[in-house]
């Protein structure tokens, strides 16, 4: 099983998505799907951007993504991951595991949106409704802590 990475400016279909990776399989007896959504923040965030260095990006989250295929006995495993600037409502990230068994879906879904929050190379500044940019955003020490229990 090779896992697909995509890093796009373009939104995704979740249903699309799932069914591509479903099609004319009967050996899938799970699917464990995480979408992430840009927040507004209490109403003062206007968009949200995001940055990366193509190529690296990719093959980072290709590298994380083989690992969970090898951790856990999964039969396919998606994760599609936006940048540029998005709005709060809009869809910044897709995790879609697939696996005969739950437990193993579950698992890898989380293991691999543990790290694309924490360690996933990818940038984050807040444009603000007041029309100020902030500055970059930092990882949080509950993302860090989420995706070192992995380790």
């Amino acid at each position: 099983m090779t896992p697909v990475v995509r890093i796009q400016r373009e939104d995704f279909d979740i249903a699309a998505e799932i069914a591509a990776l479903t099609q004319d399989r009967r050996d899938i007896g799970a699917i464990v799907s995480f979408s992430g959504l840009c927040r507004d923040e209490d109403g003062r965030l206007a968009a949200l951007e995001l940055e990366h260095y193509p190529g690296m990006a990719e093959a980072e989250i290709a590298r994380v993504a083989g690992e969970a295929a090898e951790r856990w006995p999964l039969t396919g495993l998606v994760a599609i991951h936006r940048f540029g600037l998005i709005e709060p409502g809009g869809q910044i990230v897709l995790v879609v595991a697939a696996s005969a068994h739950r437990r193993a879906a579950f698992e890898g879904a989380e293991f691999l949106m543990d790290y694309l929050k924490a360690r996933a190379p990818f940038w984050k500044r807040e444009h603000l409704t007041d029309g100020t940019v902030g500055g970059w955003v930092e990882a949080k020490a509950s993302d860090d802590a989420a995706a070192g229990r992995w380790s």
